[in-house]
């Protein structure tokens, strides 16, 4: 028998165009339905308003999946738009501190960083030197560490304090609780 079009080929083959004698079957859920003939599933299909597509053609038998074939193509689309997403959430921030900082400049960066991390974010703290202020590196290590204690509940380190060129920096992420008190926030917004 010969494969219809090649565009079908490339996507997914769907109800009568499975031509296999079975599939392993899949429910909409995930569930495992197991083999049968590709008429029983398409029966099975129908009766739930859904499409039989087939999901891994080089299996043996081959595995079709009971689902709404047009909102595949959503979901997919729209997979990748929440991947992206998420991507998009986790960046990686940089604050900048100089060395000899004072103590309101300090406590409004201290508040981005609070921010960042409460948003999930992970935050790169860098102090940069400029010319003999290199002297001054125990500052730019205290100062970090000042930053990190301040924050100590609500981080981890996950890079600690050091030197890169002219410029000392650590990596802060947000410790597992407020990772999961995001995961809350956000499940209660999208309810």
């Amino acid at each position: 028998h010969h494969q219809g079009g090649d565009a079908i080929a490339r996507q997914y083959r769907v109800n009568e165009q499975i031509r296999v004698p079975r599939v392993r079957v899949i429910g909409e859920d995930g569930e495992q339905l197991g083999v049968m003939t590709v008429s029983d599933a398409l029966s099975r299909a129908r009766m739930n308003d859904l499409d039989l597509v087939e999901v891994a053609p080089n299996a043996d038998p081959p595995v079709a999946r009971l689902l709404d074939y047009g909102k595949l193509r959503y979901l997919t689309s729209k997979k990748e738009r929440e991947t992206r997403k998420s991507q998009k959430s986790n960046e990686l921030k940089e604050v900048r501190f100089r060395p000899n900082i004072g103590t309101h400049d300090f406590d409004a960066k201290l508040r981005k960083v609070r921010q960042f991390i409460g948003n999930g974010d992970k935050v790169k703290l860098t102090v940069r030197f400029r010319g003999r202020e290199a002297v001054h590196q125990q500052n730019g290590l205290s100062l970090l560490k000042r930053v990190a204690e301040e924050l100590k509940d609500d981080i981890r380190l996950e890079q600690q304090p050091s030197m890169e060129g002219r410029a000392m920096s650590m990596v802060l992420i947000p410790s597992p609780t407020v990772a999961a008190r995001n995961e809350r926030k956000e499940a209660v917004a999208t309810e």
